[in-house]
């Protein structure tokens, strides 16, 4: 694993490419020229941040160290996803394509049977709370033991629980910062419930593995020697640790942003809160 070869690698290639050129077709409009000035590094910097997750030194520390894997699933879940949701991505990723090939996905996708499948997910996923029961069970069904040592034991499945991860962050980050490719329909108080909701489950696995008397994981266990001499009980309850208070503070950031938002009417007229509630 974490080679430049690596899946996850190849799609922020991907995506870079498009974005770029994306951006290229076309005079910008002074709003989207403003908005490109801070929106596009975001974007970047979420990119990167993916990169570093799934490369040398994490990605190797990551078989080795049950904290180092925590930390990973961090910087995907809690850092990548919202950076690159606040990039808004969506419409410059799209655009490279011909406007003809664009015209006549987008009219199959909207009328044709064969996409009514496709229709019906994306309709429950503008839901709020199934974005939210899907990125929550996802996460915790991943650290039962069977599913989590499986990952670990064989690199396709790894990519595939990473995969999963990040695009339900995406959808649930999507609703949080009101920034996906549909409008959200919660407000202020309500996102924070929802992020503090999102705080409490990881703080419920947390428990969980902090709580374990023995090593949970046998990929950790059966190792003869970890870095800087760790055990393997150690290991997984600094794991637990990173779960339990770094991984709280993206979602406790969120919750008291809107919070304040919703408290302080003069604070919803400023330019981003006013982006965070959805009033373009």
């Amino acid at each position: 694993m974490g080679t430049v070869l690596e899946p996850p690698v190849l799609a922020v290639v991907a995506a870079a490419a498009l974005y770029w050129l994306g951006g290229r077709g076309g005079p910008a409009g002074g709003r989207e020229r403003a908005e490109r000035r801070w929106r596009t590094p975001l974007f970047a910097a979420g990119l990167c941040v993916v990169v570093l997750a799934v490369s040398p030194p994490v990605d190797r520390l990551s078989d080795s160290l049950f904290s180092a894997h925590m930390a990973q699933h961090l910087l995907l879940l809690e850092i990548a996803a919202p950076l690159i949701v606040l990039g808004r991505p969506w419409h410059r990723l799209w655009r490279p394509f011909p406007l003809s090939v664009r015209r006549t996905v987008a009219g199959a996708v909207v009328r044709g049977a064969w996409a009514a499948p496709l229709r019906r997910v994306g309709g429950w996923l503008v839901l709020p709370a199934v974005a939210f029961l899907l990125m929550n069970a996802t996460f915790v069904l991943w650290h039962v033991p069977a599913l989590y040592d499986g990952a670990l034991d064989h690199p396709v499945l790894h990519d595939v629980e990473h995969a999963t991860f990040f695009v339900t962050a995406l959808v649930l980050w999507a609703h949080l910062l009101g920034d996906g490719p549909f409008r959200t329909p919660l407000a202020l108080p309500h996102r924070a419930a929802y992020a503090v909701g999102a705080m409490l489950v990881g703080w419920g696995v947390a428990v969980v593995i902090a709580m374990a008397p023995s090593p949970l994981y046998a990929h950790y266990a059966d190792l003869s020697s970890r870095p800087f001499g760790l055990s393997a009980l150690a290991d997984q309850q600094l794991a637990a640790g990173i779960m339990w208070v770094p991984a709280s503070v993206p979602w406790m950031v969120i919750a008291l942003v809107c919070v304040y938002g919703w408290l302080d009417p003069r604070a919803r007229r400023r330019g981003w809160m006013r982006q965070l509630a959805g009033e373009h």
